[in-house]
């Protein structure tokens, strides 16, 4: 940690950083919750608890700050059409476990043995179901007001390319604004929420009821953004010129994550990742110091118990938030195609087409596999194909090729 005292730190110019990362994350953090239909402050809150626990797993050296992650939210309203949302609340409190048992690998046995069972071949194809399996549901809420919708896609594809300095790293944020302005013109927007919610007020928070089919459907679920945050480990450490992986270690940074995670199940909120966004802002302000993250974080619990921004937040139309969605979702799948390109995973190998060809066949093709009360299918059961797979089916000779 800095040797400087929280009175030193705790500065104007300090606070005002730590408001501005929140408001880089806020727009991406506020949209998952809303797109699965539970309360936008319960993200708020668990992001800011998840932030700071985090950082004290991590003795305080890494600078980040945990959002909502968007890998989760297929799996997330599906299992809740099956099991519900108390069900799968114990399914993402599930999630945080395997975070916990892949940092305990990382220490015992390194990142290879990681890196071994969880390769390119099946992070990849399980990252590009991810955002294909959302396609028909961006395109449903968009479709409810196409002019909104497009209006509000366009502005965050303008911001993400044209975009400029701190404004490219907050295209979600901008396009959610116009969009609601439009709407506001069009007679769209519904003021009751704001009008009845209270200025100060808690969360919606949600207990979590136990149920193995939602853990078991979640699990494998986890597998992509585990990978995904050992690359934003790297990310973070290149922008501070520290290696993060070595200290405090990857399995320090790994458990942060998991606890956040497995900890926001307890409240009712979605699971947490780095964000990479944060990443973006800390690039371009070169404002490394992690205790202003930890201002963001805060200022993200303070948010949370104001009740007119949850009213807010819950006005915003379902064709705001789809024309978003059209380009989030294809910018995942293109995450997960990346993934492939970036590892330079050979697909010209029988074995490697075999396994990508499987996972995206069941889960696209909702292939579901159940043995009395319990079931797994979607993107979980494809994880359990793509590991299973890389592990039994032989590796390609050279002689082969």
């Amino acid at each position: 940690m800095s040797g400087k005292t929280l009175r030193e730190q705790l500065t104007f110019k300090n606070t005002v950083l730590g408001v501005q990362f929140l408001f880089v994350a806020f727009g991406a953090t506020v949209l998952v919750p809303l797109l699965v239909g539970i309360d936008p402050a319960v993200a708020l809150f668990t992001a800011g608890i998840g932030t700071l626990l985090f950082h004290l797993i991590t003795k305080g050296q890494v600078p980040v700050f945990l959002g909502s992650s968007f890998a989760f939210i297929a799996p997330i309203i599906e299992a809740t059409k099956l099991y519900g949302w108390p069900g799968t609340l114990s399914g993402i409190i599930a999630v945080g476990v395997v975070y916990g048992v892949v940092s305990a690998l990382v220490k015992l046995r390194g990142l290879t043995f990681v890196e071994r069972l969880f390769p390119a071949v099946v992070v990849g194809p399980i990252i590009l179901l991810i955002g294909l399996s959302l396609a028909s549901t961006a395109v449903d809420m968009a479709k409810t007001d196409w002019l909104i919708a497009v209006v509000s896609l366009l502005t965050a594809v303008t911001v993400v390319i044209f975009g400029k300095k701190m404004i490219k790293l907050i295209p979600i944020f901008i396009a959610i604004i116009v969009g609601y302005v439009l709407s506001i013109i069009m007679g769209k927007v519904d003021m009751t929420p704001i009008k009845e919610a209270a200025w100060i007020g808690l969360p919606e928070f949600t207990a979590p009821k136990f149920s193995w089919q939602a853990i078991l459907y979640m699990i494998p679920v986890a597998i992509a953004p585990i990978i995904e945050h050992v690359g934003d480990m790297y990310a973070i450490g290149g922008v501070c010129d520290k290696n993060f992986i070595e200290k405090p270690g990857l399995h320090r940074t790994l458990l942060g994550d998991g606890i956040a995670s497995g900890l926001a199940g307890f409240f009712g909120g979605v699971p947490n990742t780095t964000y990479s966004e944060v990443t973006g802002a800390i690039t371009l302000t070169k404002v490394t110091n992690p205790f202003i993250l930890r201002i963001a974080a805060i200022t993200a619990i303070v948010f949370a118990f104001v009740g007119k921004i949850s009213g807010f937040l819950k006005t915003i139309p379902q064709a705001v938030l789809g024309g978003i969605m059209l380009l989030l979702f294809g910018m995942i799948a293109s995450i997960g195609i990346k993934t492939l390109v970036d590892s330079k995973t050979n697909m010209g190998e029988t074995r490697n087409q075999v396994i990508v060809s499987i996972v995206l066949t069941v889960g696209i093709g909702g292939a579901v596999i159940s043995y009395g009360t319990f079931s797994l299918a979607g993107i979980g059961l494809a994880a359990a194909v793509g590991i299973i797979l890389n592990l039994v089916l032989p590796a390609t000779k050279k002689e082969d090729l």
